[in-house]
């Protein structure tokens, strides 16, 4: 009789969530994104760049000139923007196959009719090619490349890149394919490379490795399974040795060092947690909370006062606190006969977008937002620079501009 009822009871949870799904209301429903005490709903006047033929434009970097911004999109590359006459250019990527295909178009040009044998062996270059120019393809991503983190060299105009595929890698100031630094550690080869940081000072470069299990475009499977196997890792780039100095971190992602350079910080996105790792004082080698948001945490960054900014990818509402917390109700969720935007959908409750900034000792400063997704929505970085926010989405086909 028990197991009778508990079949029962999860067929009926099951209906009932996938009824809740259908709706197109869902944002404004009993998932709705709960509210924050003090926050102010101000990037509904955001203007936005749309990033044309191209979305997800994830982190916002600015080079040693404070040319740019730069950012990094779906479809493998990384975008300059030169203002609003000459718009966005491209810079650079992370996939060396993107390099063999122009080749192949070129090779094909020159080509007589005698040459059928050197023709067939280009097809295949020339049709991924054809596979990468899709402005949102996930299932392309290890194809293409995904470039998610970016942080220039201040001092040398080197562009430091985390590709979620093609893990830790480094493009001169003139751009082009991005060479790979490090794609593994103690043995372990990255799977999902999210973000970094860079202590010019002490020539190393901290990142993170979100999962090992898990790859970029099963991100939301990686938080709902709970996957603990992410790290943060350290390269020497004098002596180019890769130290994994934490691990176990559930869904590691956004990177920041402290103005100071004692402290690094890592973004634990399923538990909404900021964790601080000592580099240096009397708790050096030792790790605790920084901060616990009301959201999942994207990138940090760190402005020119030391305090930091966090996007915030969604706030943590019923829908996400049961799925977290409740086996029961996440084996549910898993086995959803609905898609991945839809169940997404479910887990954030609906667009919007939030911004918190922290102070040095990890106090909530400000939080900024827009409630209901009217401009912003699902930003995974905040870049403060002369006065402005410039705001990355993994998702959106734009950025996001706010004058402070």
């Amino acid at each position: 009789m028990t197991t009778m009822l508990t079949l029962l009871f999860s067929t009926v949870t099951v209906a009932i969530i996938a009824i809740l799904s259908s709706s197109s209301q869902i944002g404004f429903g009993i998932f709705a994104p709960p509210e924050i005490a003090g926050s102010r709903d101000v990037f509904p006047s955001a203007r936005v760049i749309n990033v044309t033929g191209a979305s997800g434009p994830e982190s916002v970097a600015f080079d040693p000139a404070g040319e740019g911004p730069y950012v990094g999109v779906s479809d493998g590359r990384v975008l300059k923007w030169r203002g609003e006459s000459l718009g966005w250019t491209d810079f650079a990527h992370t996939a060396a196959n993107r390099i063999q295909r122009e080749k192949s178009i070129l090779l094909l040009t020159l080509l007589n009719s005698k040459a059928i044998n050197l023709l067939l062996s280009c097809v295949v270059v020339v049709s991924q090619r054809q596979l990468c120019v899709r402005p949102f393809a996930p299932e392309l991503e290890h194809v293409c490349g995904r470039p998610l983190g970016l942080r220039f060299d201040m001092k040398t105009g080197d562009l430091y890149i985390a590709d979620a595929y093609f893990g830790l890698l480094i493009v001169g100031p003139a751009g082009g394919l991005a060479k790979p630094l490090v794609t593994e550690a103690e043995g372990q080869r990255f799977t999902f490379t999210n973000d970094l940081d860079i202590d010019e000072e002490e020539d190393v470069v901290y990142f993170t490795d979100t999962s090992t299990r898990f790859q970029r475009r099963q991100f939301l499977a990686a938080v709902l399974n709970f996957d603990k196997t992410g790290r943060l890792i350290k390269y020497d780039r004098s002596s180019k040795k890769v130290t994994v100095l934490l691990q176990g971190v559930a869904f590691a992602n956004g990177v920041s060092l402290s103005k100071d350079r004692s402290f690094v910080l890592v973004a634990e996105t399923t538990t909404c947690k900021i964790l601080r790792l000592w580099l240096s004082g009397p708790n050096a080698g030792t790790q605790d909370v920084f901060a616990q948001l009301p959201g999942f945490p994207d990138n940090i960054r760190r402005n020119s006062k030391g305090e930091f900014w966090v996007a915030i990818h969604s706030k943590k509402g019923l829908f996400a606190k049961l799925s977290l917390t409740q086996t029961w109700f996440r084996d549910l969720v898993l086995r959803l006969p609905i898609s991945g935007p839809r169940l997404h959908s479910l887990f954030t409750g609906g667009p919007h977008a939030t911004a918190l900034k922290l102070s040095e000792p990890g106090e909530v400063l400000e939080v900024l937002e827009d409630k209901e997704g009217k401009t912003l929505r699902f930003i995974s970085e905040v870049e403060e620079k002369d006065g402005k926010l410039w705001i990355g989405s993994v998702l959106m086909p734009f950025l996001g501009v706010y004058d402070l």
